[in-house]
């Protein structure tokens, strides 16, 4: 079962009762420990204020008992307390309302400081609605339902949403046009001066839309531009006009010129070595939109607003459709500066002929680093975002994680650098212990954008020796097939091991580790 909730009312309704359970109305007695996730789903009973406000400070205290009896590897997911159905008669009365600040603060403080609990504001799956649509009081005196369930349908779509922010799942990319889109008008017509940004509206919800988009990218969303224009008349705009928001340094990529959009956004997709389905498409223009629909399709690309005043609200559907995430790693907040560097390499590759020396004037620098506090959360992160190099594809939670290391699991990331800069954590291994002597590679995965340079080789090479050096002597490994992992097919066989099954869509292998592999000089390696 994926979740089991604790509840004080009838919640049926909203949930696909195929993937959770229930506990009784208040009842906190029952907690099973065959379950993914917990979830706490208390909701404020209708009542007098002054009653419910101390009923309301009870469910801390049950909170905190269900907590400590549950193991710091489970995920644990509280709602936020509302008030759906309270009529306060005496305005200057606020015990209800105090009672539930103090309860969600409380919850917030928990979230800070328990690594395993997630804190969900269910205030914004509520406040879309007029108060009077929240109950329906027919169902709550017929089965004890007080949300309406007319809204069971909305929030199970909201809550698919969550559960991704949860997962740390959201697109890579926004690839924007320019013209009627970033700026108001049309560059080659108004000049850099005339084309609406900054001042009076229309021009003022524009700057609101680039800041946000600038916000956007710092929590590591790559922004590259995709615009029938001429080049350097964009250039002039970033350069020379004082309002724009949005500067040159800020797209981690571009195309300007007068070639279809979607070639034009597979050679972005490309440069990124990032998948089309990674990618977010915003053009004022239907009928570019349209392109792009029909021979792009897995490319996202959304209707755009019909007036600039819609622009934040357009944003906040953006937000929530592709880009919300829980929590962001470090890695995320450099995501421009690290894709930009890797086009350095790229072209810096172009001078040599032989490749060996082309890594090696790299000075690549390969850093690996045992599972800790400091990069579980990354560790998790890849193996809900890495496809083409991912040599099985299990999807992982942080609990998961945490458990599985508990479980006596050899968890490693790898962060690669070189002399165009940090790309920070790129990879991981995840070795299950079997037999006293035997492990399996249960995960393997690289990010796409270190690839090219034999570091997956390197690093497994790493990792064979560490475990050699306690004692194992013998590792297990899989292929599982999927749509876009076919790069990796033969990766085993190259790294030497052997096959003992396959069919069409998996290969396990075989490794008897029977001495050290040899350090590449190409590279500096450092273990933590």
């Amino acid at each position: 079962m994926k979740y089991f909730i604790f509840r004080n009312q009838t919640i049926e309704p909203f949930w696909d009762n195929n993937q959770v359970s229930f506990s009784g109305y208040d009842d906190i007695s029952l907690i099973p420990d065959d379950v993914e996730s917990y979830i706490w789903f208390y909701q404020v009973p209708p009542g007098e204020d002054d009653v419910v406000a101390e009923e309301v400070k009870t469910f801390l205290d049950k909170l905190r008992l269900v907590l400590d009896k549950i193991l710091a590897s489970k995920q644990f997911i509280i709602f936020s307390l509302c008030s759906l159905s309270n009529v306060n008669i005496v305005g200057s009365r606020n015990t209800l309302m105090i009672a539930i600040n103090e309860f969600n603060q409380a919850v917030l403080d928990l979230a800070n400081n328990r690594g395993n609990v997630r804190f969900i504001d269910f205030s914004k799956f509520v406040n879309q609605y007029p108060h009077r649509e929240l109950v329906n009081w027919k169902f709550y005196f017929i089965s004890q339902t007080l949300l309406n369930p007319k809204l069971a349908k909305d929030f199970q779509y909201w809550w698919k949403q969550k559960e991704k922010e949860l997962a740390l799942k959201r697109k890579k990319c926004l690839v924007l046009d320019l013209d009627n889109t970033l700026w108001g008008g049309i560059l080659g017509e108004d000049g850099v001066a005339g084309i609406k940004i900054g001042g009076d509206y229309p021009g003022k919800a524009f700057s609101y839309w680039q800041r946000s988009l600038l916000e956007l990218k710092r929590t590591g969303v790559m922004l590259a531009i995709c615009s029938k224009n001429n080049e350097a008349d964009v250039i002039e705009a970033w350069e020379n006009n004082p309002f724009m928001i949005l500067r040159k340094d800020d797209f981690v990529a571009w195309r300007i010129n007068w070639h279809d959009k979607a070639s034009n956004i597979q050679e972005l997709a490309a440069e990124l070595n990032i998948g089309l389905d990674s990618m977010v498409f915003i053009d004022n223009n239907p009928t570019e939109r349209e392109l792009i629909r029909q021979l792009l399709p897995v490319v996202e690309t959304p209707d755009f607003p019909d007036k600039p005043h819609q622009l934040m609200s357009f944003l906040e559907e953006l937000v929530n459709s592709y880009f919300r995430v829980y929590s962001v790693t470090s890695e995320d907040l450099k995501k421009t500066e690290q894709y930009k560097a890797n086009a350095q390499r790229v072209a810096a590759q172009a001078r040599f002929t032989d490749f060996n020396e082309y890594l090696k004037s790299l000075d690549i620098n390969l850093e690996i680093q045992a599972l800790d506090e400091f990069n579980l959360q990354r560790v998790a992160q890849m193996t809900q975002k890495t496809n083409q190099f991912n040599l099985t594809t299990h999807r992982y939670t942080e609990n998961d994680i945490q458990q599985m290391s508990n479980e006596g699991a050899l968890i490693y990331a790898i962060s690669v650098s070189d002399r165009f800069g940090d790309n920070g954590i790129t990879g991981e291994i995840i070795l299950r212990p079997l037999e006293k002597d035997t492990m399996l590679i249960d995960t393997l995965l690289l990010s796409c954008r270190i690839l090219g340079k034999r570091i997956e080789f390197a690093f497994l090479d790493t990792i064979i020796n560490l475990v050699a050096n306690k004692g194992i002597k013998r590792l297990k490994a899989s292929y599982h097939k999927t749509a876009k992992n076919s790069q990796v097919a033969d990766f085993y066989d190259k790294a030497g091991f052997r096959i003992t099954h396959r069919d069409d869509d998996s290969k396990d292998y075989e490794l008897i580790i029977d001495k050290q592999r040899d350090k590449k000089d190409i590279y500096t390696i450092t273990i933590k």
